[in-house]
């Protein structure tokens, strides 16, 4: 590795969309404690990159109506430059990442910012965020509530959609 390479800061944002809501209903509905409904982004060069059902997103960090994340996870650092990372995600925009690929439990912001964290810097996200789909799916009211859920598409307002016909 060449010493003098730049390196960025690669941090996680964690929001709780359930705003805290999961902690106090979850026992009663699922018959297990979640501790939040968690949405992620990756934050690195400056910026705020999420995927949702409109695609891969940017914004400032915290720039969405999400506001400030509930929790910043430091993933470390990486010396990817900037002018690659983007090509990776007009890359993932165009196929994995097409908002019409969006599905709630299976392909959503969590698996683009762990996906994208291991290409940053070689680490995962945290297991209880990866986790939390089939943990509400295991439970009997979480299979009454997939075939509603499954039309849900979470797209925060207030990011600049990267890829598709709409490239900012």
């Amino acid at each position: 590795m060449d010493k003098s390479a730049t390196r960025y800061n690669v941090q996680l944002y964690i929001y709780d969309l359930s705003r805290g809501m999961a902690r106090s209903l979850s026992p009663i509905m699922l018959g297990k404690q979640l501790d939040g409904i968690w949405h992620t982004a990756i934050v690195a060069y400056g910026d705020e990159f999420f995927f949702g059902g409109e695609g891969i997103s940017s914004c400032s960090p915290g720039g969405t109506m999400l506001g400030p994340p509930d929790t910043v996870v430091e993933l470390g650092e990486t010396e990817v430059s900037e002018e690659i990372f983007m090509d990776y995600l007009s890359s993932l925009g165009e196929s994995t990442y097409r908002g019409d690929r969006y599905r709630l439990f299976e392909h959503n912001c969590n698996t683009f910012t762990n996906e994208v964290a291991q290409f940053l810097t070689g680490r995962s996200i945290p297991s209880y965020i990866t986790d939390l789909p089939s943990e509400v799916l295991s439970t009997p009211f979480g299979q009454i509530l997939r075939p509603i859920l499954d039309s849900i598409h979470i797209a925060p307002p207030g990011g600049n959609v990267i890829n598709g016909s709409r490239n900012v």
